[in-house]
């Protein structure tokens, strides 16, 4: 049987990174990130920005194991980090002057700080 999961060699290095961090830390957060984006491309989370609209409030930090859709609307300013976003995600949260952040960005967050949404 073939091996699924991913090919990308920037994302199994940003995988290694999680791991480290969540056994250095002690924070369970990380260690499931990493497990999630070990899946195959086709089982990986996609999350629209109407789902983090509805789940967030303002200032909240969100992580998305996997990709941001542009679908709905952001009302509330948040901080969104995720391992890939559409081009029309990133302006909506851009336009309710919000933040992109990357996975490594968010790293240097407390777990209890991140909601995870996926």
């Amino acid at each position: 049987m073939k091996r699924t999961g991913p090919t990308n060699e920037h994302l199994k290095q940003i995988v290694v990174e999680l791991r480290e961090h969540g056994i250095k830390s002690k924070e369970k957060l990380w260690l499931r990130v990493a497990k999630e984006l070990s899946r195959s491309t086709r089982s990986r989370r996609a999350v629209n920005i109407s789902r983090i609209n509805r789940y967030t409030k303002k200032g909240d930090i969100v992580l998305v194991p996997g990709k941001v859709l542009a679908s709905g609307e952001l009302n509330h300013p948040v901080e969104v980090a995720a391992w890939q976003f559409s081009d029309g995600a990133k302006d909506k949260i851009k336009k309710a002057k919000g933040k992109v952040l990357t996975l490594k960005d968010v790293m240097k967050f407390k777990a209890r700080k991140v909601k995870l949404i996926g």
